[in-house]
C-alpha cells in the first residue's frame, strides 16, 4: 500500500513536478488535505522574495505534534515510534511505542508549563541522543514553545551566544552525555554559558550518566522528579498554532561573524518534511528508518524526528559514533534492528572505507532496501564503495542536497524511482524551481566543453519549508539570502547541471566551510583564533580532506610564542575549542609574519587557498598586493 502523494514512477514525477510549477496551489492544497487540521487554510501561498515575506496555508490551525503522534493512535498505537539503541552495546536498548510517546510526551510538556514554559518562549535544548531529546523537543511543539536545539558538542560561549540571540527563558539538558569513549559534562557547560545570564529562569536536567554536577537552587530542576508530579495519564491538549507561527530556531554558521538563527513555520515545514521523506526514501509502512545524524543538526529534527513521525514511521535514535566500540557499529545496528533505510554522510562513508573490509566481515545488512546521503556532496569513490559493500549493488542510493534553511530535501533522486547518478544530487523535488546564474545573477546559457552548465544555484520560488527570517533580525535574512541576486533565493553552493536537468553540488562559493557535512564560517573561525591572547591577526580557508571533504587550514600572525610553536598552537586548538567547539579546530596551522594584502587592506583568501591546496605554481598575480614577498615566505613555510 501507498501514500496518496508518493511518486510512483518517473513520469509521474515529471507530471507532479511541472503541476507543482503550473498549478502551486492545487498541487499543495491536494497533499496539505492529507494532514490534521483544527481549521483549515484561507490561502495556500503568498510571497516575494524582495522584503522577503512568505505565507503557506495562511488562516489555518494546526499542532504538528497531533499529525506526529495523536493522529496515529488509533491504528499505530502499538507500533514502535522510536527504537533507541545506546552507546554502550551492553546497555539494553529502548522501545518506545507511538501510544508510549504520546503519553511521554504530554506528562513532559505539562513538566514545561508547570515550570512557567509559555506559547512562544524560546526552550533551548542541548542533551545527547536520548529519546528524552525527541520528547523534550515535541513537548516545546506540544505548548507552542519554540525550541532551539544546540548540538551536544558546542562550547559554552557558543551555547551563551544562541541564549542570547534567542533571549531564551528555559534549557532543557542532561548531566552528561556518552559519545564513543568519552563522556561530555553537558550540564557543566551550561553551568559556565550561565554565568552572568539572567534571562534563563529554569534549567531542567535529565540523569544519564550520573555524573556529579552542581544544582542551583530555585534555577535547576531533575527531569526526574518534575515527571513524578504529573500522573501517567495525563493529556495535555496540543496548542492551537497559526501555520505561519514559529515552530523552532535552529542556529547555522553564515560568512560573516556570530551564528543566525534560522526560524522554521509550523505548517510548511510540517508538509514538506513529510512530503520529502515519504518520496525520497519512498517509506512503505512498517520499515525501519535509520538516519545518523544528531538531532542537534536539521538533518535530525526533519528525518529522525518530524519527517518520520508525521509518516508515522519507525525511526531509530543512535546515542553513539560509528567507530566505537569497533567500525563495524553501524553494520551491527542494521542488522540488529533489520534495518531497511540508512541515511549518514559521505564523511562517515569515507571514514569507514579508511577501514577496510574487515568490519563488514559476518555482517549481513540483507534488511537494508535503501540508502542516503546527506551534508555534503559525495564523491565517486565512496559511492561506489557505498554501493557495493553496504547496499550490495542492490539499494538505490539517494544522494540529498539542502540546507538548514531549506527545511527539507530539494535535490535528490527518489529511490528506486528516478536514476541516480554517482557523485550527482540529480533532480529537484516537485515544488522547487532551481536555476544556475552567474555572479551577475544573469542565468547561464552557456555549455562548458563537457556540455555542463556551471554557475550559483539559487530558487526561484518559495516550496513550503523555506526560512521564514533569522530570528531577531529580518535584515539579516534578507541580505544574507535574498539580496545578492534579484527575486531569487541564492544557495551560497556553486553547481553544474548536464543536459538531462540533472544538478552536481560542488560546495560553497562564499567564506563557509564545510567540514564532516558541518557548515562552519571562516570568520567565526578567525574570531576565535583572534581571541587568544598572543594573537594578532589570522585567515582562515579550507583545503580538500580526505575524510572530512574539507579541513581547516589557518594562517595566523602571533605576537610571540608562549614558550614554542608547538606549544602556541596547542593552545590555538584550545582556545578555538573554547569559543566554537571541536568541530571547528583547525587541521592545520601555519605561523607567518604577515598575510597577503591588497592596498586597501583586503586580505587575499585566493591565494591563501591556493597555497593551503598545495597549488603554488599559479598564485596569478600578486603584483596589486601591499608586500607580494610576504606571498614567498608563506608558500616555503607552509603546512604539508
Amino acid at each position: 500500500m501507498h501514500h496518496p502523494y508518493q511518486i510512483r514512477s518517473i513520469e509521474q514525477y515529471q507530471s507532479d513536478y511541472q503541476r507543482s510549477l503550473d498549478d502551486p496551489e492545487g498541487f499543495w492544497s491536494f497533499i496539505a488535505d492529507h494532514f490534521v487540521w483544527k481549521k483549515k487554510w484561507d490561502r495556500v501561498l503568498q510571497w516575494n522574495f524582495s522584503e522577503p515575506r512568505v505565507r503557506w496555508f495562511e488562516g489555518a490551525q494546526l499542532n504538528i505534534t497531533k499529525n506526529c503522534l495523536d493522529r496515529h493512535l488509533s491504528d499505530k498505537a502499538d507500533q514502535p515510534a522510536i527504537l533507541w539503541e545506546p552507546n554502550d552495546p551492553n546497555e539494553a536498548a529502548r522501545t518506545i511505542t507511538y501510544q508510549q510517546l504520546h503519553q511521554l510526551v504530554c506528562r513532559f510538556a505539562q513538566v514545561l508549563l508547570n515550570n512557567g514554559v509559555k506559547k512562544g518562549d524560546r526552550v533551548c535544548i542541548y542533551m545527547g541522543m536520548v529519546p528524552e531529546l525527541a520528547i523534550a523537543v515535541l513537548a516545546c511543539a506540544r505548548i507552542g514553545a519554540i525550541h532551539s536545539v544546540i548540538f551536544g558538542g558546542f562550547s559554552a560561549q557558543s551555547i551563551a551566544d544562541r541564549l542570547t540571540d534567542a533571549q531564551a527563558a528555559y534549557i532543557i539538558t542532561c548531566d552528561g552525555a556518552y559519545r564513543g569513549a568519552k563522556d561530555i559534562p553537558l550540564k557543566s557547560v551550561i553551568d559556565d554559558a550561565l554565568v552572568g545570564n539572567d534571562t534563563v529562569k529554569r534549567v531542567i536536567v535529565y540523569t544519564r550518566t550520573g555524573t556529579a554536577v552542581s544544582m542551583i537552587s530555585g534555577r535547576d530542576v531533575w527531569w526526574e522528579e518534575e515527571m513524578e508530579k504529573v500522573s501517567a495519564s495525563c493529556h495535555v491538549p496540543a496548542e492551537t498554532m497559526e501555520a505561519e507561527d514559529p515552530l523552532f530556531i535552529l542556529y547555522t554558521s553564515g560568512s560573516t561573524g556570530k551564528p543566525k538563527g534560522v526560524v522554521h513555520s509550523s505548517a510548511g515545514y510540517m508538509v514538506w518534511t513529510n512530503y520529502t521523506f515519504l518520496n525520497v526514501f519512498q517509506y512503505q509502512p512498517g520499515q525501519i528508518h535509520f538516519c545518523t545524524a544528531d538531532i542537534g543538526w536539521i538533518t535530525g529534527h526533519s528525518y529522525i524526528l518530524y519527517g518520520p513521525l508525521s509518516a508515522g514511521a519507525t525511526t531509530l535514535l543512535f546515542e553513539g559514533v560509528p567507530t566505537w566500540p569497533d567500525a563495524g557499529r553501524f553494520w551491527d545496528i542494521i542488522d540488529k534492528y533489520k534495518v531497511n533505510i540508512l541515511y549518514t554522510a559521505p564523511t562517515a562513508i569515507r571514514s569507514l572505507m579508511g577501514f577496510g573490509n574487515a568490519p563488514l566481515e559476518g555482517k549481513d545488512l540483507s534488511s537494508l532496501q535503501v540508502l542516503g546521503t546527506v551534508g555534503e556532496p559525495i564523491n565517486e569513490e565512496a559511492w561506489h564503495w557505498y554501493n557495493e559493500h553496504i547496499g550490495k549493488k542492490r539499494c538505490p542510493i539517494v544522494d540529498t542536497w539542502w540546507q538548514t534553511e531549506t527545511g527539507g530535501v530539494l535535490i535528490s533522486n527518489l529511490a528506486g524511482i528516478t536514476p541516480s547518478k554517482p557523485a550527482w544530487a540529480t533532480l529537484p523535488m516537485p515544488g522547487v524551481k532551481p536555476i544556475l546564474v552567474d555572479d551577475k545573477g544573469v542565468p547561464v546559457r552557456e555549455r562548458d566543453e563537457n556540455g555542463l552548465l556551471k554557475g550559483n544555484l539559487c530558487i526561484q520560488s518559495p516550496w513550503p519549508s523555506i526560512l521564514r527570517t533569522t530570528y531577531g533580525d529580518h535584515e539579516r535574512c534578507r541580505q544574507n539570502y535574498f539580496a545578492t541576486y534579484e527575486n531569487l533565493y541564492f544557495t551560497g553552493d556553486g553547481a553544474l547541471q548536464d543536459a538531462s536537468g540533472n544538478f552536481r553540488i560542488t560546495g560553497r562559493v562564499d567564506d563557509v566551510l564545510n567540514v564532516s557535512g558541518h557548515r562552519i564560517g571562516t570568520a567565526e573561525v578567525e574570531n576565535a583564533i583572534n581571541a587568544h591572547a598572543g594573537v594578532v591577526e589570522s585567515a582562515v580557508v579550507g583545503f580538500p580532506h580526505d575524510i572530512k571533504g574539507q579541513g581547516i587550514y589557518a594562517y595566523v600572525i602571533v605576537s610571540h610564542f608562549h614558550q614554542d610553536a608547538e606549544h602556541t598552537r596547542k593552545d590555538i586548538l584550545q582556545t578555538v575549542a573554547r569559543v566554537i567547539g571541536p568541530i571547528a579546530k583547525p587541521d592545520k596551522i601555519q605561523f607567518v609574519s604577515g598575510l597577503p594584502k591588497t592596498r586597501s587592506g583586503k586580505i587575499m583568501r585566493r591565494i591563501l587557498r591556493k597555497i593551503a591546496e598545495g597549488e603554488t605554481q599559479h598564485l596569478g598575480d600578486t603584483s596589486t598586493l601591499l608586500d607580494p614577498g610576504v606571498v614567498r615566505e608563506i608558500v616555503e613555510g607552509a603546512v604539508e
